[in-house]
């Protein structure tokens, strides 16, 4: 039943990143990406809209930057920002238990990733893409025209169905139908079953009505044959190792016996890319056995499930995000510590 569990939640992280891919490589074609010098051209949009992304409860917005960043539509500040500002899960329940804390947290969080994005931007100006390979880059083609939506073409499309349309129809299908029966994700109608079922439709959609041209080179050759099996593996593999960490290793105890050290050990847990662990300084605050500052670092330090599409994409940019939040969360911490 554990590993029944870990694969439908690696299931569930794998198909919202496809998503993300999915719709952002069928924006950048539409609009020969012409919509990425927007972002470009303004840092701050950048690091405004990554610090949004992910103060928005759940890990979904941490997802869609990692999405943003593999494609080099977002620099590694941003990225950074991005995992500085989101607590995963654990949002939600900081705004049940404790909602006045909880919103300066998520207002400290918001502005401090976009001032550590800029600062990592400067530090890191001259290497902004070292760890990102030339193979995430979107395929632009000047002379490709994509007609996506023909209603002349569809009926004949489905006539003369090719593999790779009933492949990725099938996948997505099958994905939207398990969320409605309630075999993935939630059993009740929340925000994630909402989101999920209308990212589906939308894939589906998508993949429904572009040419065979779009379909084979642009979202199977590149969204599902590069992206899908290593994201998949990836978030499975972590996922499974968290797993038997929380069933085999109890730290709540000691962590009460050792008020020192709990801010150095916040931080530490952090760097593993899961929620569960931070919901023992989530509670412990709520009961009043931690200072607000331990909690705080600990919201720098981890970002829930955000960084776990990043594995996939690059373990070097995976291990240099971790340490430098690492090294926010005691900075802010000790600092947090010594005024609060």
């Amino acid at each position: 039943m554990l590993i029944l569990g870990v694969i439908k939640h690696a299931i569930m992280i794998t198909s919202f990143v496809l998503m993300m891919m999915l719709l952002i490589e069928y924006v950048n074609v539409q609009t020969r990406g012409e919509w990425q010098k927007n972002l470009k051209n303004s840092k701050l949009k950048k690091y405004v809209l990554a610090a949004f992304l992910g103060v928005i409860p759940g890990c979904l917005g941490a997802f869609t930057v990692v999405s943003l960043y593999s494609h080099r539509m977002l620099s590694f500040g941003a990225l950074v920002g991005v995992m500085i500002a989101t607590s995963g899960d654990e949002a939600f329940v900081m705004l049940s238990m404790f909602p006045q804390a909880a919103i300066w947290i998520n207002v400290i969080l918001f502005v401090l990733a976009i001032v550590v994005a800029f600062v990592v931007d400067i530090v890191f100006r001259d290497k902004q893409w070292i760890v990102i390979d030339e193979k995430h880059k979107f395929k632009i083609h000047e002379q490709d025209y994509c007609n996506c939506f023909s209603s002349s073409t569809i009926l004949k499309q489905f006539q003369n169905i090719t593999f790779h349309r009933a492949i990725l129809l099938t996948i997505f299908g099958v994905f939207l139908l398990a969320i409605l029966s309630g075999q993935l994700g939630p059993q009740v109608w929340d925000w994630k079953k909402i989101t999920f079922t209308l990212g589906s439709l939308m894939s589906l959609f998508i993949i429904s009505t572009v040419p065979d041209h779009f379909l084979k080179e642009h979202l199977y050759a590149h969204v599902i044959k590069k992206h899908l099996v290593r994201v998949f593996l990836w978030t499975f593999g972590a996922l499974l190792v968290v797993h038997f960490m929380e069933n085999y290793l109890d730290i709540t105890d000691w962590l009460k016996e050792n008020t020192a050290t709990l801010l150095v050990v916040a931080t530490a847990v952090g760097i593993i890319p899961e929620s569960g662990p931070h919901m023992v300084f989530v509670t412990m605050y709520a009961n009043g056995l931690v200072p607000f500052a331990v909690l705080l670092a600990s919201s720098i330090s981890q970002d829930g499930h955000g960084s776990l599409p990043l594995l996939a994409v690059s373990t070097k940019t995976f291990v240099l995000l971790k340490v430098i939040n690492v090294l926010v969360a005691l900075l802010v911490g000790v600092v947090a510590l010594s005024l609060f």
